[in-house]
């Protein structure tokens, strides 16, 4: 899928000389050389500047925007964390009752934001209702917040308007990700993000929409880190970004498919591959009286895709399942048939009716767009066209109703969070505001089976109405991306762990400079 498997990438100029080209001006002590000139870890304190490329600049910092891990998770940071096999890890909220209706957490009582603010109950307060109550990738799980209660100024109770057995796990992703609530009343939070991360930003070296500066909070609460200073790049040139790191002027930058050949078996260049992105078809007019509103005519469009074909064509596709989890997540379910390539059995299926549709495409969707839409159009009676948007039209419009359907990336890890985020009644992603009786019924009853033994069979069954009986989304696809660093320059490059399906996924904390004699 080459660029295509980068969500949001909002182009920005090419800047290689004067604002890339800075030079790695630390300070502290460098950790111990070896016989090669190298170091033999990382260093005793804090050294030098890390400077990645991501292609892309945040249109937002604020909370529950839609912004890519490699760019949030510097000022950021969340309440809780995800270890190995879904265990929840205390990270800004150390401890936490979980209750039918109810989720009491403990904070950290060592905590102070960038801007002096200090981190307690009324910040978890504002950030919750921030998210819930402005529209947003993030806003729909959100809708189950009805209240929150300040217990103490370090113990916040979030009051549920309707169970929500996943809302923990919820709070382990980029949903909410806490920032100054100082920051969030007076709005300057969506162009200077404000947390309680390692670094903080600094608004006097970045350049809108070229360079995030970023420099070490020395307040820091947590583990120390290896870098005094981070600058993440907007370089929307995919060579242009390649030859920085060739030419050590990059650290890391992500490799879209047709730069890998540059890399590959450079001695000093050494990448990793991990399952980045899963996307899929949703119809947005899905009401009774909707353009996409006869199920028949969704299924008919549903096994038009085909699937086998599109993998061939975008080489980094990693696989096309028939359903939104995956075998060993919560959610997945055996028994879901989805929809084979069909022709002849979805023109019987169209039975006569005509369709017409416009698939909105940011430019790193347009290939993938553009085939599905060949292949509808392969049906008599059906005429879908493609769109082309500007990256911000298109963030603002996609998913908004003004087009019937369109393709996005789907992030949810839970059946719970993919199902109030993109189909319940009350979903910020459900235009139409149309839900079957079938459907929520369906919701309902897994909702309050809470973490049950028989919750994971009801979402299982919700799963399957949603994609079996009632075609609300198919064209599930998976993507991979590629991480490419310069040894010569950085070491301890890995992604951060237990974040499935993240988009520029890395660990910051692990990274360390590497110097030479």
């Amino acid at each position: 899928m080459a660029t295509k498997n980068r969500w949001i990438k909002v182009m920005a100029p090419l800047v290689i000389a004067g604002v890339m080209l800075t030079g790695c001006s630390g300070s502290g002590e460098e950790p111990a050389p070896t016989d090669d000139g190298t170091t033999s870890g990382p260093p005793s304190e804090p050294t030098g500047t890390l400077r990645i490329n991501w292609g892309s600049a945040p249109s937002t910092w604020a909370p529950g925007a839609r912004i890519e891990p490699g760019y949030y998770y510097v000022p950021y940071e969340s309440l809780v964390l995800l270890g190995e096999d879904n265990e929840i890890l205390p990270n800004l909220a150390t401890e936490w009752v979980e209750e039918p209706m109810a989720l009491t957490l403990t904070l950290r009582d060592d905590v102070t934001f960038h801007d002096g603010t200090p981190f307690n109950a009324e910040a978890v307060k504002a950030n919750l209702e921030y998210v819930r109550d402005n529209p947003g990738a993030y806003s729909g799980p959100l809708q189950a917040v009805e209240s929150v209660d300040i217990v103490d100024e370090f113990t916040a109770k979030v009051n549920f308007a309707f169970p929500s057995p996943t809302f923990l796990t919820m709070l382990t992703r980029n949903n909410v990700l806490i920032a100054s609530p100082t920051a969030i009343a007076d709005g300057t939070v969506v162009t200077e993000p404000v947390g309680t991360g390692p670094w903080k930003y600094d608004a006097g070296n970045s350049v809108e929409g070229t360079k995030a500066a970023f420099t070490l909070n020395e307040a820091y609460w947590g583990e120390p880190v290896h870098f005094e200073n981070v600058e993440l790049y907007s370089i929307a040139d995919d060579t242009s970004a390649v030859a920085g790191l060739l030419g050590s002027e990059l650290h890391v930058t992500d490799v879209e498919l047709d730069q890998q050949p540059r890399i590959d078996g450079v001695a000093n260049i050494d990448s990793y591959d991990y399952a980045a992105v899963r996307n899929n078809v949703v119809y947005f007019d899905r009401a009774p009286d909707g353009e996409f509103g006869d199920v028949d005519v969704r299924k008919a469009l549903c096994m038009s895709l085909d699937r086998e074909g599109y993998a061939q064509f975008a080489a980094d596709t990693l696989d096309t399942p028939n359903q939104h989890f995956v075998e060993g997540e919560p959610g997945y379910n055996a028994d879901i048939v989805g929809y084979d390539f069909d022709l002849d059995g979805a023109q019987s299926l169209l039975d006569g009716a005509t369709v017409e549709g416009t698939f909105p495409a940011a430019p790193f969707l347009k290939g993938q767009l553009e085939f599905f839409a060949d292949n509808m159009n392969q049906l008599d009676g059906v005429n879908i066209t493609v769109q082309d948007l500007p990256v911000p039209d298109f963030q603002s419009t996609w998913n908004s109703g003004q087009y019937g359907l369109g393709v996005g990336q789907n992030q949810e890890i839970t059946p719970y969070d993919w199902y109030q985020s993109w189909f319940a009644g009350s979903a910020r992603q459900n235009p139409s505001g149309y839900e079957s009786a079938e459907l929520k019924a369906a919701a309902d009853a897994a909702k309050a089976a809470g973490s049950s033994d028989e919750a994971d069979a009801l979402w299982q069954e919700v799963m399957k109405i949603i994609i079996d009986d009632e075609a609300l989304a198919c064209g599930f696809v998976v993507g991979g991306q590629t991480i490419g660093w310069n040894t010569d320059t950085v070491a301890g490059v890995q992604p951060a762990p237990h974040q499935p399906f993240m988009i520029n996924l890395i660990d910051y904390r692990s990274i360390y400079p590497v110097t030479a004699d």
